[in-house]
């Protein structure tokens, strides 16, 4: 008897077929996630930094800012790094 969860997916695959990528697409993919993994984290680190320094400087008001900022910065690099990949899954 097969559970839920297996019913549902054979739905899922039977709708959507699961795309087979090649070597070429896969290592394109991974040179993607690396670059953008780096950009993600030189965002936390340089924000970071500025944001533990507003905050044991007193300044609650510029580390929301600062915060607010790094938030809006990771999703547009998140955003982005989602488009770069669908474009290497469609090469």
């Amino acid at each position: 008897m097969k559970t839920a969860y297996e019913l549902a997916m054979e739905r899922l695959a039977s709708k959507e077929p699961e795309r087979k990528l090649t070597s070429e697409q896969k290592k394109k993919l991974a040179e993607i996630d690396d670059a953008y993994r780096a950009k993600v984290a030189e965002r936390e680190t340089f924000l970071g930094s500025k944001i533990a320094a507003a905050q044991a400087g007193g300044a609650v008001e510029e580390a929301e800012i600062l915060q607010a900022e790094l938030a809006r910065d990771l999703r547009g690099i998140r955003e982005e790094w989602e488009t770069k990949k669908e474009k290497a899954r469609a090469s």
